[in-house]
């Protein structure tokens, strides 16, 4: 690309630049060919004003592009990747706006035995996963419940009522069970639960709530319903047809200071037998 000293570049018109911010200040040169492929190149560098001030620029150096006879397919390419990445950041701060504030309760699930079942299934498991997935987010749904993230084989809901957080638990529990799956795999899902009053941030939920969700999720084995005492005092006038609250003891969680007393949940048509919570018991 021929060099551009102040001078010459103080000769050249309005025109010759595809930005011209407030101030009058002249960015991003397009008067020649190997200008336009910099400005090309560079687009996405600048700090324009405003949207309106770079869709501007946009159309002045496309048309400077096909002056010069330049197909500017990587500058397409860029362009529409970031308008997705825009679209998806946009997408997600309006989830997160949706989600409850205050007092919530959470509910986390995570899958058994999951790398074992990678190496049984090999790529069949990338269509078990989702499967799974399917199921769970479907439940959550229908009890008004609020996906909060995915990763992996864990799932993260959140729910304003406790009891309806219940309801897709066990929903999900019955589902997965009726679900015939590839290879006579053991699918089996453990669910922590716990109430609280996390913090709602641009990026999601932060607080000791969140971590404490997690932990009792780890500490439950595959078929089971953990409750926290938090989310067990708010079923308490929950009726005994809908489930049965099985004291577990208190148990230490990893990371946690204060000790948390557990809660099975049980009921006539799922698994009630399961080992010791994963945690050290201490009373």
């Amino acid at each position: 690309m021929p060099t551009l000293d102040a001078g010459a570049r103080a000769r050249l018109p309005d025109s010759s630049f595809a930005y011209i911010d407030s101030q009058g200040r002249r960015r991003l040169p397009i008067n020649d060919a190997s200008h336009v492929r910099n400005a090309l190149a560079r687009f996405d560098q600048v700090a324009f004003e405003d949207d309106a001030a770079r869709e501007r620029a946009r159309q002045r150096l496309l048309r400077a592009a096909k002056k010069y006879g330049i197909v500017p397919l990587g500058f397409f390419d860029g362009q529409l990747r970031k308008e997705r990445l825009e679209g998806q950041i946009k997408a997600r701060a309006i989830d997160i706006a949706s989600l409850p504030r205050g007092t919530v309760t959470f509910l986390l699930t995570d899958i058994e035995g999951s790398t074992r079942l990678l190496d049984r299934l090999g790529d069949g498991y990338v269509v078990l996963l989702r499967d799974v997935r399917t199921i769970i987010r479907t439940c959550v749904r229908r009890a008004d419940g609020h996906e909060v993230d995915t990763r992996a084989d864990e799932f993260f809901a959140v729910f304003r009522e406790p009891l309806r957080a219940l309801d897709a638990a066990l929903e999900i529990q019955r589902s997965l069970r009726k679900r015939s799956w590839p290879d006579r795999a053991d699918v089996r899902v453990r669910i922590g639960m716990h109430t609280g009053r996390p913090t709602l941030t641009e990026t999601g939920y932060v607080g000791i709530a969140v971590h404490t969700a997690a932990r009792i999720c780890s500490a439950g084995h595959g078929g089971q319903i953990l409750l926290s005492s938090a989310t067990r005092e708010c079923l308490i006038d929950a009726p005994s047809t809908v489930a049965v609250f099985k004291s577990l003891g208190r148990h230490s969680l990893a990371g946690l200071h204060e000790r948390e007393a557990l809660f099975q949940v049980s009921v006539s048509d799922l698994p009630a037998k399961f080992p010791r919570p994963r945690t050290r018991l201490e009373s």
